[in-house]
């Protein structure tokens, strides 16, 4: 799953983000200090940087440089509450991907998040096919022969797990890690409640139940 790190140190703003992108199926992290942004960035383990330029430690502009200069390509998407020419232009000049300028919406965020990683490469795969179902992974459009269905943020998620791993057996842990980015609770039933509103869009018998393991596409 791709994973976004969310360098903000305002809460009202990083919650109202990472709680969007999680429910468009991305898994984040969200770090409120610029060293410990840094750190993660060069960590390898996140595939798209969200950058606040006020951050406390070192502000954005110094974790873009210090990036820069280990040589490292990961998008780096500018987020602040300066509007000046100057500030947009030292972010791009500095070598960020992209420039959103606070108050953004969320869905023209998303869209630049979607493309900064198809930029990268993180969506080489742009659609994904299996039988009569199809998935368009730029436009998170679904289709079932031909026909366009309409699936949450959340059901596209779990219908792409699906089809990156056609014939193979998913048990709940790993759609629960992968798609909702959480550890297996015995107790929880989220996977076999959105199995079953896919299996209404999808078809009775698209996804098989394996019993005591999980389920499969067929």
């Amino acid at each position: 799953m791709t994973r976004i790190l969310i360098a903000e140190d305002e809460e009202r703003i990083s919650s109202f983000i990472d709680k969007g992108l999680r429910a468009a199926g991305y898994s984040t992290d969200v770090i409120v200090n610029g060293t410990e942004a840094l750190e993660l960035a060069l960590s390898g383990s996140c595939d798209l940087v969200l950058l606040d330029v006020g951050l406390p430690g070192i502000d954005g502009f110094e974790v873009l440089r210090r990036l820069r200069e280990r040589n490292t390509a990961l998008p780096v998407i500018m987020l602040t509450a300066r509007t000046s020419t100057l500030d947009t232009v030292a972010g791009l000049d500095g070598g960020a991907n992209d420039y959103m300028p606070k108050p953004f919406k969320f869905d023209e965020l998303l869209a630049r998040i979607r493309l900064r990683l198809r930029d990268a490469g993180q969506l080489a795969v742009t659609a994904l096919n299996r039988g009569p179902i199809g998935l368009d992974l730029l436009t998170r459009r679904a289709t079932v022969d031909g026909r366009t269905v309409d699936l949450s943020a959340r059901e596209f998620a779990l219908a792409e797990e699906f089809l990156t791993h056609p014939d193979q057996v998913l048990s709940r842990e790993q759609l629960l890690s992968r798609v909702w980015g959480l550890d297996f609770d015995p107790g929880s039933n989220v996977v076999d409640v959105y199995v079953r509103y896919l299996r209404g869009k999808f078809g009775a018998d698209a996804i098989e139940t394996v019993r005591g393991m999980g389920y499969r596409l067929l």
